[in-house]
């Protein structure tokens, strides 16, 4: 599989990593799912202190130990469980940045982080102060490098004003295509990657299609497609441009087509699932013409909020 390199820093990525939010408890499976992602050259695994309350990252640790060296790994921090484990509030303190470092490192049996993402932030944060933290950890040697997970552009402008980071992860699909207008530019012209999540958009963007579509979808629609729209748009793209290809192909290709993106973020519960997205990424990019055809069917949709 393709690699990129991850911003400015000595990362090369898959172009397709793990999603590893999606393994569940069962770390059996987990280990069976990671190890399909090995043997398809996905060397990119992203998990969070927060999915299962830290027990995602200790299995996506015991998975990867014995290619420690040879992956990156990539989680994040910010927000704070409460002791019942059944809730947590926002904190990107520095303070406690610094505290959950750790206690991610002892879970992942680590002693780095390859990269470390604040999971959020809003524009009241103490910014300045969560950089710090941040510059701290990376000076100290408890992680590479850093960045942020967000689609508030007012925060992901501060962040590539004011900080070092290499890369932000945001929700981006054909169905999303909000970065498209100013963030991919922005971030691209700064030397800062892109990692796409949610590039399947629920699954409305693989082959299952519509098949996919939760109650929630089927009365109130997804972005800003309503149902009727989505009914239109996706057997629109799987009639014209998914002949010899699957939806699946065409969703990530489509992504990695955009300036500054690194790599596409997808989930897998099982091994198939694994299989399907490597296959996917390993195809030709699409053509100028399926691009463009993309483009004119699909929204140019922006972010409304948080200017």
């Amino acid at each position: 599989m393709k690699k990129r390199k991850l911003g400015q820093s000595d990362l090369f990525v898959s172009e397709l990593g793990l999603g590893c939010m999606s393994l569940g408890t069962d770390g059996v499976q987990a280990q069976q799912i990671i190890e399909a992602a090995l043997e398809e050259g996905i060397n990119y695994f992203d998990t969070a202190d927060l999915y299962d309350f830290g027990i995602n990252e200790k299995i996506v640790g015991s998975s990867l130990k014995n290619v420690r060296d040879k992956v990156v790994i990539a989680t994040k921090v910010g927000n704070r469980p409460n002791q019942e484990k059944n809730g947590w509030s926002w904190d990107p303190s520095k303070q406690y940045i610094k505290e959950a470092v750790k206690q991610s490192l002892k879970r992942l049996g680590t002693d780095y982080i390859d990269l470390y993402q604040l999971h959020g932030g809003t524009i009241e944060d103490p910014i300045s102060e969560t950089i710090e933290a941040f510059e701290e950890l990376r000076e100290e040697g408890f992680i590479r490098y850093y960045g942020i997970s967000s689609i508030r552009p007012n925060v992901i402008r501060e962040y590539v004003e004011k900080a070092n980071i290499v890369s932000v992860m945001m929700q981006y699909s054909i169905l999303d295509r909000r970065p498209e207008e100013e963030m991919l530019p922005l971030l691209s012209e700064n030397g800062i990657s892109v990692v796409s999540r949610g590039p399947l958009a629920k699954g409305l963007l693989s082959e299952k299609m519509l098949t996919k579509a939760s109650k929630s979808v089927m009365e109130s629609g997804y972005s800003d497609y309503s149902y009727d729209e989505l009914s239109e748009l996706i057997p629109a793209l799987k009639e014209k441009i998914a002949k010899d290809r699957s939806l699946t192909e065409i969703s990530l290709q489509y992504i990695l087509s955009g300036p500054a993106v690194s790599s596409v973020i997808a989930g897998a519960s099982s091994v198939k699932q694994v299989k399907e997205n490597a296959q996917a990424v390993k195809t030709n990019p699409l053509t100028k013409e399926e691009l463009d055809f993309i483009r004119t069917v699909s929204k140019a949709n922006r972010y409304a909020s948080h200017r």
